[in-house]
């Protein structure tokens, strides 16, 4: 049989059957690279065929619903971000930059759920004594911890039909090959063939299995975003590879929900779960300086306070600068616009930069108020009141809309020491004001501005 050549995009993972400089899918250049595919072989079998011929296809109304099996990782903010924790025999890809903490974090979980069912950790990449070491360092010591240095698919097989772990992880996938795909390793066709064996093993074995995929920034790298669609749930550890904060994000979840996140601390002896991290974000904030507000974002079930900083200048370029970290910027954009109009601000011949501190990335529209406040406050040079904050949506003709879980945000507020916070007049005559908070009613921007800065 012959071989078929096709291209993949690198940043979706769209399949074509020509070259052409733009993905037709995400719309992103230069991203299709070339793969000769090899005609298909014969799937592998995780399990026995006798085994196997005890399946049999079931009735709709013979399945019991809900009947997913949960356990606990040790980790509350990793059990959050999954839905209140692992589902047995499901596949886990845990993706991300190299040395943001992914094998960090998942070595990490050995430690506890070694106590109840048997874990194989499998590794591509570093060595049975390097992994002792890290384990070390990290108080990871667990009779129940089996450790295997393979990167050949049919031994990693073999080695789980032998042991029988209730756990699998493997690190990382781009190590992993099949001997039968005359692909190298990392390439998309040994990525994808290597995942759907390891499919098979946790839907046919109950086995859940936790895949590690590199990622650099913009998602070029054959991984993740080839593979999304093969597994229960993908999770994206996300941060500044120098900074000590990292987020952990679910961009899918059959069983749960994809907005919720984890906050943790990257120390010496690994990673350390923040159960509270609006007072981190909010820790070092600068008093009495212009240009920065607290915002208060949902996260899931959660709500989260962030500091907004905006610098303002005069440009002296013809087209002033726009520069956004951690919130959208065609946003900041519609939110300078709406400024200048209903706000009275000249921004139109200043230079505007705009952060998001502690990298979390802001993307709901109940920060739209904050941010305004943020750099009308850097527009004036007037700072803002270190006990206030605010919170609503900003519409094209001025006006500040409610927003959803306001009673959960006002109560996180409240709890962390703000004493006045600005609302939406209009749909929350009837929200009652936490104890020590007061609550300060506008109509429009220009009404939110003048109370903020005044």
């Amino acid at each position: 049989m012959k071989t078929k050549t096709v291209f993949y995009c690198t940043n979706c993972g769209n399949e074509t059957l020509q070259w052409m400089g733009k993905c037709p899918a995400c719309g992103a250049w230069n991203t299709l690279t070339e793969h000769t595919e090899s005609p298909a072989k014969p799937a592998r079998r995780a399990v026995p065929a006798a085994e196997r011929s005890q399946r049999r296809p079931k009735r709709l109304s013979q399945i019991v619903s809900g009947s997913e099996q949960r356990f606990f990782t040790g980790m509350g903010e990793l059990d959050r971000v999954l839905g209140g924790g692992a589902v047995k025999g499901s596949l886990v890809l845990v993706g991300g930059a190299p040395g943001i903490g992914k094998s960090t974090l998942l070595l990490q979980i050995c430690r506890e759920l070694c106590k109840r069912q048997k874990v194989l950790y499998v590794s591509g990449e570093e060595s049975e004594s390097q992994l002792k070491m890290r384990a070390e360092r990290l108080g990871v010591d667990a009779e129940n911890l089996l450790i295997y240095a393979e990167t050949e698919m049919d031994e990693l097989l073999r080695a789980a039909g032998d042991m029988e772990p209730d756990i699998l992880i493997v690190d990382s996938i781009q190590t992993m090959y099949a001997p039968e795909n005359s692909t190298s390793p990392g390439g998309i066709s040994q990525v994808k063939d290597c995942t759907m064996a390891l499919l098979q093993l946790s839907k046919q074995t109950g086995t859940t299995v936790f895949v590690v995929g590199h990622v650099n920034k913009e998602g070029s790298i054959a991984g993740p975003k080839v593979l999304e669609h093969m597994v229960d749930c993908v999770l994206y550890f996300e941060g500044e590879r120098n900074g000590p904060y990292r987020l952990l994000r679910a961009a899918k979840n059959r069983f749960g929900s994809t907005n919720e996140i984890g906050v943790f601390e990257m120390i010496d002896t690994g990673l350390r779960e923040i159960s509270n991290p609006s007072e981190v974000l909010l820790a070092g904030r600068p008093k009495g300086a212009s240009g920065t507000c607290v915002a208060c974002a949902m996260e899931g079930s959660r709500p989260v306070l962030a500091e907004v900083q905006a610098l303002v200048t005069r440009s002296f370029l013809n087209v002033p600068r726009r520069t956004t970290d951690g919130f959208d910027y065609n946003r900041a954009a519609l939110l300078v616009a709406v400024l200048e109009k209903r706000g009275g601000l000249r921004l139109s011949d200043c230079d505007l930069f705009l952060n998001v501190i502690g990298g979390l990335r802001i993307d709901e529209p109940g920060s739209d108020l904050p941010v305004a406040i943020a750099i009308a406050s850097s527009f004036r040079d007037v700072p803002v009141a270190d006990d206030l904050t605010a919170i609503g949506e900003i519409g094209l003709t001025g006006e500040i809309r409610v927003v959803s879980n306001l009673e959960l945000r006002l109560a996180e507020v409240a709890r962390l020491g703000f004493t006045r916070c600005v609302i939406p007049r209009h749909g929350t005559e009837s929200i009652p004001a936490p104890k020590g908070l007061q609550l300060l009613r506008v109509r429009n921007l220009r009404e939110a501005v003048e109370i903020a800065l005044g």
